[in-house]
């Protein structure tokens, strides 16, 4: 099967010029994790990069940026330049194993040199839903490797095992206890609101008092272990999580799965 076959036409991109704020707008409303980067000459659009939540959350939280107001960070100081591309002929394991092995969320398709559609990792879930994939669990994917902070702990510390890690979600922790999931958007959404009420002057000192817990998701969506990746496909997709922690018949957390661990699962079975 051919990416084309999979890949969202309707791209929403932005400005290179626009801010950051411009920019979490335009993907609360649109419900995106990562938005491709134009710039227009002569009345014509080009890709240039493309941005994404964890992008945001990376920028606004360094100490790089010192007291820099939201609005002064344009997306094209945020994206990432060194662009990765397929063609919309290109096979749909192909470009699995390049999500994979560059660990992304998203690439741009391209035909004839124009942007002509986007591929997440979304966008393969429904293949999750054929005959093939009855047989597996969640507990045979799911990632035992749990990494977790304190909902006490500091927002940037929070931010920086997210960076570190090289992961999208984190799951939260209070007196032993699942307490909640902070994500990238969360963050990103937490800094600029932060950045925006606070003087310059006193940001350096009050950053370090945004805890984690208070801008996590507290009323977290689980999935069994003993569910089937169809079970699970049809979750992501309704809700359009990317992730779940998984709990045993005890209710307790054994593991997390996301969009990820789906990707290398369609990735094995499809090129059997």
């Amino acid at each position: 099967m051919k990416i084309k076959n999979i890949m969202s036409e309707n791209v929403v991109s932005i400005d290179k010029n626009l801010n950051i704020c411009d920019c979490l707008r335009m993907m609360y409303k649109d419900n995106l994790s990562r938005i491709p980067v134009t710039s227009t000459n002569e009345n014509k659009k080009e890709l240039v990069g493309i941005i994404s939540e964890k992008d945001i959350a990376n920028k606004l939280g360094s100490v790089k940026y010192g007291d820099l107001a939201p609005s002064h960070f344009y997306v094209s100081t945020v994206m990432i330049k060194d662009l990765i591309t397929v063609d919309a002929d290109d096979d749909l394991t192909d470009v699995a194993k390049i999500l994979i092995d560059k660990n992304i969320g998203a690439i741009p398709v391209m035909s004839d040199g124009e942007m002509t559609g986007i591929v997440t990792k979304s966008d393969f879930i429904y293949l999750c839903k054929a005959k093939a994939y009855e047989k597996v669990k969640v507990k045979d994917i799911m990632s035992t490797d749990l990494i977790s902070v304190s909902a006490d702990d500091r927002l940037v510390h929070a931010r920086k095992v997210i960076m570190d890690s090289g992961i999208g979600r984190l799951l939260l922790s209070e007196d032993d206890e699942l307490a909640g999931i902070l994500t990238s958007k969360d963050i990103a959404k937490a800094l600029v609101s932060f950045r925006k009420h606070t003087s310059g002057k006193h940001m350096a000192a009050k950053i370090k008092e945004l805890r984690a817990g208070d801008y996590m998701s507290s009323n977290v969506q689980k999935i069994s272990a003993e569910a089937t990746v169809p079970e699970l496909a049809d979750a992501m997709l309704e809700t359009g999580f990317n992730g779940y922690p998984v709990v045993n018949s005890q209710d307790q957390v054994v593991g997390i799965v996301t969009q990820s661990d789906l990707l290398e699962l369609i990735y094995e079975i499809e090129t059997q």
